[in-house]
């Protein structure tokens, strides 16, 4: 039995899997999730319902089963941060990690590297909520 909060089959699998450099895209609900990520990489669907699972449910989970190397974000239009990302950075604030802005369409080229593993998709429905995660070494 898992002693840690994450228990989700295809997620633990896919983690587990994921070696060292290798990228989690956490999307919001309303990224190209069929499109816009590695052809390859494990599509995880936890969009249940706008809000339902929330991003940072999911990187919380994520954080909790796995070494954070490093975080990438998809910038706002503005090329600033979003309100998600924000809220991603004070739920990994303990960790000392690189954090990246990434224009959106560079965000899409970035997400479709053969390094990515998997596409977790969120319920989260504010823009820019997406989040492309390294895989590291503790």
């Amino acid at each position: 039995m898992l002693r840690y909060r994450l228990i989700h089959p295809d997620l633990l699998q896919v983690l587990a899997a994921a070696g060292h450099g290798s990228k989690v895209l956490v999307a919001d609900a309303l990224y190209p999730h069929s499109t816009g990520a590695n052809p390859a990489a494990k599509r995880i669907q936890l969009n249940v319902r706008e809000g339902l699972v929330a991003a940072c449910d999911i990187v919380e989970l994520i954080d909790q089963a796995t070494f954070i190397e490093e975080a990438a974000f998809m910038q706002t239009a503005e090329g600033a941060d979003s309100e998600a990302v924000g809220d991603y950075r004070r739920l990994l604030g303990h960790r000392d990690i690189p954090w990246t802005g990434i224009e959106r369409f560079a965000f899409y080229e970035a997400a479709m590297s053969p390094s990515v593993a998997a596409v977790v998709v969120s319920g989260e429905t504010r823009p820019y909520a997406n989040l492309l995660l390294t895989i590291g070494v503790p």
